[in-house]
């Protein structure tokens, strides 16, 4: 059993945040420990725009309507899991590797700080919902 599953959907919604900022974590922790690795091509973790669908699937958006319609998208937001992508250097400079440090420690902190923030909201979530439990006590 998933551990929010009883409460709303926005705590659901910012457990999985969690979770992709948690993967999204580890592939730019990975370009890092390989920025002087000659050939590796940098990868990128992207799942904003899945995540989007899911959220947005219910609020007037296109339905399919027969089972062998093209999807559409993610129909949960247990079905979002993100994409991995390589990107090769073109820039033919050097030993091919495509990270640069500073871009990399960019979106590290950046991702940090989106995790932080969804962490705080669901810990205010939690927190409202024990004063509710506590009978405002």
């Amino acid at each position: 059993m998933k551990p929010l599953a009883p409460f709303d959907s926005n705590m659901q919604l910012l457990q999985k945040v969690m979770d992709l900022r948690s993967a999204n974590q580890s592939v730019i922790a990975t370009n890092i420990a390989n920025a002087e690795t000659p050939g590796y091509a940098r990868a990128k973790f992207e799942f904003e725009e899945e995540l989007q669908q899911a959220i947005t699937k219910n609020s007037g958006s296109l339905v399919t309507t027969h089972q062998k319609h093209i999807s559409l998208g993610p129909q949960d937001l247990d079905s979002v899991t993100g994409t991995v992508h390589r990107i090769e250097d073109k820039t033919g400079i050097g030993d091919e590797n495509g990270v640069s440090v500073d871009q990399e420690m960019i979106a590290l902190s950046e991702n940090e700080l989106l995790y932080e923030t969804a962490a705080q909201l669901l810990k205010k979530k939690l927190t409202m919902l024990n004063y509710a439990i506590s009978e405002g006590k």
